[in-house]
């Protein structure tokens, strides 16, 4: 009897610490990646070079958002992903072409689409405290690579869960895979 005991205990612990491992990690909801995108387009135009972030709305209202904003730059470069890229907040000084940038919305409307993001569109529903919540578009131009949506509990720009939850996002952002490479039996891409 004391075994079963035991081995009960154990199997509570390794359950109640797989919960409290769980409630910690990141939410990562639906993905697109458009026919076009191309991990490798992502590498040379970002590699050893500056990538933009758009940071749209306030992902911790009642906070200054350029406070937040910046707090958050050195979290996200320390999540980024494997180019030798520097995530930068600034406009370039003449817009590039092709024009590569992480759009993120804190708190986005429901209705709002990675089509109208591209275009510069954004709008908000209202924030659920305590819940660190992005949609996530990487655009060329005005047109979508990928997106996503990630959330998870967290109490500030310095909390712990926004970085792994960076390191998540990243990695469904700018994925890799081989699954994923673009079809170049058609003739090639259009990279205006």
């Amino acid at each position: 009897m004391k075994i079963g005991k035991t081995a009960v205990s154990l199997y509570a612990a390794l359950g109640l610490s797989a919960a409290v491992g769980c409630a910690e990690a990141a939410t990562i909801g639906g993905t697109y990646y458009a026919p076009q995108y191309d991990y490798q387009e992502f590498f040379a135009a970002t590699d050893r070079r500056t990538f933009q972030v758009v940071l749209a709305g306030n992902p911790f209202p009642g906070s200054d958002p350029q406070a937040v904003a910046q707090a958050l730059l050195p979290v996200m470069q320390a999540a980024k992903p494997r180019p030798a890229l520097t995530f930068t907040y600034a406009d370039p000084p003449e817009r590039p072409r092709p024009y590569y940038r992480l759009v993120l919305i804190a708190d986005p409307a429901l209705n709002l689409g990675s089509n109208q993001v591209c275009n510069g569109v954004t709008r908000f529903r209202p924030h659920q405290p305590g819940v660190f919540y992005v949609y996530a578009v990487y655009c060329r131009n005005d047109q979508v690579l990928s997106e996503t949506t990630a959330w998870t509990q967290a109490s500030g720009p310095a909390d712990p869960r926004i970085d792994r939850l960076f390191r998540e996002l990243f990695q469904v952002v700018f994925p890799d895979s081989p699954a994923l490479l673009p079809n170049v039996d058609g003739g090639g891409q259009d990279r205006q």
